[in-house]
């Protein structure tokens, strides 16, 4: 009786299907979160007759023979890296990226991590870091008598000095962009790590060519979409449902099978 072993593999599958939708859902209003999906695939065939075989001695071939499959299996839980809403919040230090890129972090191990949220903030010695005190790479120092920040498009950062009129640079701000994002290492926080599936950080000025720009007082939103995620829900738990039914259907012709005599 396959069909008990079929049919749970199936419920394993839609139960993780309802954990990344779930999880997704959990991050609706998350900055800049990218949603994820899981994708599966058919597991190993037990082949009772070959395709192709031969069956006789003519030298006559079955053109189709019998295959049976033996259920489903996750594949991979994909990250969807298409860019959110942007939402101004009038916070000089907050940054969008409209565009390709993400913002190089600092961890307190002296790895580079790498995030697209640019809710970002000054420290107790005018550095700009993350909401976890994570240092912005490179790094950007605001003088104390600053009574301004600006941010350009192309990553200039300017300040207004109190009794100065022409603003003054005090950095740049770079990003960095992967062959493939969705190969990245998430480690929450928002943050993500390169990895070799991600390919090599390629780190460059915003508003150079492959590279996003950025808006000042601007963050980007989950790209979660609601409405697809409960329709996504809904389809997940009848599949669960109707994997379950199987089970169900299986154990009572075992049970029809024993009562034979």
């Amino acid at each position: 009786m396959r069909a008990l072993n079929i049919a749970a593999s199936g419920m394993q599958a839609q139960q993780l299907n309802v954990d990344v939708i779930s999880h997704n859902i959990a991050n609706m209003n998350t900055t800049a979160y990218k949603r994820q999906r899981a994708e599966f695939q058919d597991m190993l065939y037990q082949n009772l007759e070959r395709p192709g075989s031969t069956s006789s001695a003519s030298g006559s071939i079955l053109p189709l023979g019998i295959q049976l499959g033996v259920g489903v299996r996750a594949d991979a839980v994909g990250r969807i890296t298409e860019q959110g809403g942007i939402n101004s919040t009038l916070n000089p230090y907050d940054m969008a990226i409209n565009g390709r890129g993400f913002f190089q972090i600092t961890l307190p191990s002296g790895q580079t991590a790498y995030t697209r949220a640019g809710n970002m903030a000054v420290n107790a010695d005018g550095n700009v870091v993350t909401a976890d005190g994570y240092l912005l790479e490179p790094a950007i120092a605001v003088p104390n008598e600053a009574v301004g920040v600006q941010i350009t498009r192309d990553g200039i950062v300017e300040v207004t000095l109190a009794g100065q009129v022409e603003p003054q640079q005090i950095g740049q701000i770079e990003i960095a962009t992967f062959i493939n994002p969705a190969g990245l290492e998430a480690i929450g926080d928002n943050l993500y790590l390169e990895t070799p599936a991600s390919g090599a950080a390629n780190v460059g000025q915003p508003g150079q060519p492959g590279f996003g720009t950025l808006m000042q007082g601007f963050l980007e939103l989950s790209n979660v979409n609601a409405v697809e995620e409960i329709s996504a829900l809904i389809v997940a738990q009848r599949a669960y449902e109707m994997n379950a039914r199987v089970i169900t259907a299986a154990d009572e012709m075992l049970q029809s099978t024993t009562q034979l005599r």
